[in-house]
């Protein structure tokens, strides 16, 4: 919505195409925007709830260290109102949306693309020739698979239950529970603002199944932090945590959000990297359909950007090794230690994310990589002249 509502400003005729009959049904998240976002993103505040500045992390033992910042450093959306609010919007900026029509497949044309979709009532077909297909449509992207770009190969899995908050009014706090029996890979939560309370599991691994952990967690975790009330939504789905893909743009197209891998491999939040990279993916497309120059494709998968996940990637994978809760429990008596409880500060309250970069700086950052790659292959080429004529004289 982001994407279409920008370009839809931009006078492109843009069209939105969801399979969901209503754009609010079986939600993909647990919608915590962190400070960063809240700052730098103009979020309707009536589609928010109240802040949360309290962390209590707990160990397998049930031990806990409570964190405490500053600044409110997350909010959790009210992500069926927000839906709506961002459609009417791209809707007032130009766009159309479609929604109840699945994506089929798609097929070059001189000058485009002939984009194929299935209704999801009634059955039948639609057609859209376009010149320009954006894949916002999840961590296994199907428009990923029609345009021949990567696809995510590593998955948490996770499921959440939406209830009323079981302390209506008390101050917001995010309970976290690293347990690699109930959430190996990642962590159980249970985020109360006061209104409502979101309880979840994710993990990764070979026969994870995350409903019955679900259910383990919500039975136990009662004294801790009660969640005993009627849910109100389920919510669940995969999780990408192999960091930014490299092959995400091409003539036809491009991939944002979870389907572009721009989700933090450490910490599996993906709405601040969506909205900073979808902010940037208007500008590509824009650039390209009106100069039709490659360098602004090769721009936006820049290997700038999948650096900065490089260090996260690394925590991810020894995070996903921790699954002996001996060694957790140790991990996390260390973490109350006075200077490594910053390290858990920094997890949870660090502005570290998708870089905020523009177009213009990544043409730059790329152009010098460019010119050496050029040069190699020119040497290369010279080598192979000569090695012919060498076998030419023999």
């Amino acid at each position: 919505m982001t994407c279409a509502r920008g370009l839809a400003e931009s006078g492109l005729e843009t069209v939105l195409v969801d399979q969901k009959r209503h754009l609010a049904e079986r939600v993909h998240t647990t919608g915590i925007f962190v400070r960063r976002t809240l700052e730098d993103f103009d979020l309707p505040d009536d589609c928010l709830g109240p802040p949360v500045r309290q962390v209590v992390l707990y160990s397998p033992a049930r031990r806990s260290i409570r964190l405490t910042s500053r600044h409110d450093e997350f909010r959790v959306g009210r992500m069926g109102a927000l839906y709506r609010r961002l459609r009417g919007e791209a809707e007032e900026a130009g766009a159309r949306v479609w929604c109840g029509h699945r994506f089929a497949g798609a097929s070059a044309r001189q000058g485009g693309v002939a984009v194929a979709l299935e209704r999801a009532a009634g059955g039948g077909t639609r057609a859209i020739e376009a010149r320009f297909v954006i894949g916002a449509d999840g961590a296994r992207s199907r428009v990923a698979g029609a345009l021949g770009l990567d696809r995510n190969r590593r998955f948490l899995v996770g499921v959440e239950d939406v209830v009323p908050s079981p302390r209506p009014g008390s101050a917001p706090v995010m309970h976290c529970f690293v347990d690699p029996v109930l959430a190996p890979g990642y962590l159980a939560w249970v985020v109360d603002d006061g209104h409502e309370a979101h309880v979840g599991v994710a993990g990764a691994g070979r026969g994870y199944a995350p409903v019955p952990a679900l259910e383990r967690f919500r039975a136990e975790v009662g004294l801790l932090a009660p969640v005993a009330g009627p849910r109100l939504e389920r919510r669940g789905g995969r999780i990408p945590v192999g960091g930014l893909l490299p092959r995400i743009a091409c003539e036809r197209g491009l991939l944002v959000g979870d389907a572009s891998g721009a989700v933090s491999p450490l910490t599996a939040g993906g709405l601040d990297p969506c909205l900073r990279q979808s902010r940037l993916a208007v500008d590509v497309a824009r650039t390209w359909l009106a100069t039709g120059d490659r360098a602004v494709l090769q721009a936006y998968q820049c290997r700038v950007l999948r650096d900065r996940f490089r260090g996260r990637r690394l925590l991810r994978s020894a995070f996903d090794r921790l699954r002996a809760t001996a060694a957790v429990e140790l991990a996390l008596a260390a973490l109350r230690v006075g200077p490594l409880t910053g390290v858990a500060e920094r997890v949870f309250f660090g502005r570290g994310s998708f870089p905020d970069l523009d177009l213009p700086s990544l043409l730059a950052a790329e152009r010098p990589a460019g010119l050496l790659a050029s040069a190699v292959r020119a040497l290369g080429r010279r080598a192979q002249q000569a090695a012919h004529q060498l076998d030419a004289g023999a």
